[in-house]
Parts: C-alpha cells; structure tokens; sequence
C-alpha cells in the first residue's frame, strides 16, 4: 500500500518511515508522485492546517494521504511563531536566518521565562474524503545558542524538558519517542493499522 507523506522534505520523510516502518506502506513524498505545487496554508489553526494540506493532496494523488502541521509557541512572545512559525521571519528564510530572528526577539528574556512546546497535529485523510487528525506536543524552552545537527526547524535552540540537550543532539531514535510530530505520528500509526490495514486483511 502506497502513503503519501505531504512534503518536499526528506528529512521530515525519514522520520516518518522509521515510525511507520512495522507497516506495510511505501512512504512516498510529493516530489516522488510528481506534485510541486505547495498548498497555501491560510488557516488560523496547525488543525486547518493539516486538513487542508491532507484533503488537497488526496485530491490531486488519489493516495491515502498524510500531512502536518507543526508550530513552536513561546511563552514570553505570547505564542508566537505558532502558526507562523515556517514564516516567521520572513518568506524564503532558512531554518538558521529564523533561529537567528527568534533569539534576537529573546534577546533580553532571562532563562526562566524562555519556555516554549512545540506542537504538531497530523491529518490523514482518504480518497472518501474522510479525514481523521492526531496531535502531539514536546514542552522545553528556547536556549540562548544553537546546537547539535541532527533534526532541522527550531530543533537547535529547544531545549527538552528534563534534560540540557537541544532537540537537534538527540538521535533519531530518541527524538521519534520524545518530539511533537513523533508522539502525533504514534497516534497516526494507530489509525493506519487499525483502520487501513486491519480492513485490507
């Protein structure tokens, strides 16, 4: 059976083949089916926006379709970036040029007050136009420098509740049990086997 992850991003894809990696899916990305068109992500919520990128791209493929949508809210900015978070420093930026803009705007905040979650809702959606969401959440605090490599996004400057490691020092392995989208994707893969493969046997 073929899983249709909606993203461009390998990295993002491999994160999520090894959490589905029991089940019998092919995980294909959108430039494996041929789709560059990006869906506009106009909602007010990471849930709008997960099931308008889900129903879109069911649409154009056929496939059983998975996306997400994931946001980093901190606490001493009122929440934000949130939902803007991709854009938060602008259109085109890279993942360091946000990092940078973020602990600029934290500049002056003392350490007790950086904390932040990151949050991710997953929608998966099938060519019946149902659609069914999951959502995970991984609460730390933002640092005052970048480190580690492994991950991309804000992983560098959070800092995991419990521990002094950065998001981006933990291994795959570690970060699937513990991160936003690995807890979001947990629940997915419940409704995968469940509801997709359970049907199919």
């Amino acid at each position: 059976m073929k899983l249709l992850v909606a993203t461009h991003n390998r990295g993002k894809l491999r994160e999520f083949q090894e959490i589905f990696h029991d089940l019998p899916f092919e995980l294909l990305t959108l430039d494996d089916v041929g789709i560059r068109e990006d869906v506009a992500e106009t909602g007010a919520t990471l849930e709008e926006n997960a099931r308008l990128k889900a129903n879109a791209y069911v649409r154009a493929s056929g496939l059983l379709t998975l996306a997400d949508d994931s946001g980093l809210e901190v606490d001493a900015l009122n929440g934000e970036p949130g939902v803007y978070s991709k854009r938060y420093a602008g259109e085109g930026k890279s993942d360091a040029e946000r990092n940078a803009h973020l602990l600029e705007k934290l500049r002056n905040v003392p350490q007790a007050k950086r904390t932040a979650r990151f949050r991710c809702v997953i929608a998966i959606a099938d060519a019946h136009g149902n659609v069914q969401t999951t959502e995970g959440t991984c609460n730390g605090k933002i640092a005052f420098e970048s480190r580690g490599t492994n991950g991309f996004g804000y992983d560098p400057i959070f800092i995991v509740d419990g521990s002094t490691r950065h998001l981006a020092e933990f291994s795959s392995a570690e970060k699937n049990k513990i991160s936003h989208r690995g807890r979001a994707a947990v629940k997915a893969r419940e409704i995968l086997r469940e509801q997709f493969i359970a049907q199919k046997n």
